[in-house]
């Protein structure tokens, strides 16, 4: 019933843990278990080439194409559920992926489910969740159901399901020709919800992400997506500001809200 699909490059240290102590806890629920690999040079590829698992197929790529790999990854998979994992959640309990489908399903407005982080102090992840963008989440206990559900911030892919028909329904994850790394997850969401269906973390699953520099190395690829977002940006605050100084605009835009000021003192 489950399409689960992991994307690695050149984190072997955390990509055993992730399979031990996570692909092999699924249960019988994913019947699919695809390991993408960005053409890793650190012992993956013969790390993975040596699992034998009825359920886990390798695709070694000949080149790095980051976060595109999702997409063309489940192509390859027919399931009606899928699931992104990224390849540093390292820790889950048994049969995590039964109890996020269960909770999917039992949400039918809830179309990218998240498994709660463990707050392990050190990823970002956990960061944003539980200090920088705690004010924006709120526990809701869902009637009939008994899940409780947190709404209202970010909800990534880290570990996270969807199913099938309403990937397809958006035209599925994207593809970057021009960036390694993206988040495939922040377009997906989007996508999503203009056909009105809601993102959650789930609070009755916790996995364990070993996320950001304390646990690897920052790879040059992610460094060049912040810095060409950033450059978005200020040409977007710089196209702002000339039509914020034509008369007339600044108050039009206030009321009819075309688009949201740049933050003061940046440009």
């Amino acid at each position: 019933m489950i399409a689960t699909v992991v994307l690695t490059y050149n984190r072997l240290h955390l990509l055993r843990k992730c399979v031990e102590n996570v692909l092999l806890r699924a249960s019988e629920d994913t019947t699919t278990i695809i390991v993408w690999n960005n053409a890793s040079t650190d012992g993956t590829t013969e790390y993975l080439n040596s699992l034998d698992h009825p359920r886990i197929r390798v695709i070694n790529h000949h080149e790095n194409i980051g976060q595109s790999g999702y997409a063309r990854a489940f192509r390859e998979t027919t399931e009606p559920y899928m699931l992104e994992l990224d390849d540093d959640m390292i820790d889950a309990p048994l049969n995590w992926d039964s109890a996020m489908l269960e909770a999917y399903i039992a949400l039918p407005n809830v179309g990218f489910l998240q498994a709660r982080l463990a707050d392990d102090g050190f990823s970002p992840g956990c960061d944003l969740f539980y200090r920088i963008d705690k004010h924006l989440y709120e526990l809701k206990e869902v009637p009939e159901t008994g899940y409780k559900i947190w709404q209202g911030g970010p909800v990534g892919g880290g570990c996270t399901i969807t199913d099938r028909e309403l990937h397809d329904r958006v035209g599925g994850f994207v593809e970057n020709k021009k960036l390694t790394f993206f988040y495939e997850d922040q377009e997906y969401v989007q996508a999503i919800r203009k056909l009105g269906y809601e993102t959650a973390v789930l609070d009755d699953i916790e996995v364990f992400h070993a996320g950001g520099p304390h646990y690897a190395a920052i790879v040059p690829e992610r460094l060049e997506y912040y810095a060409h977002r950033d450059r978005v940006k200020r040409r977007k605050d710089f196209v702002k500001r000339v039509l914020l100084a034509i008369p007339l605009i600044a108050p039009m835009n206030a009321r009819r809200r075309w688009f949201k000021p740049p933050e003061p003192g940046r440009s």
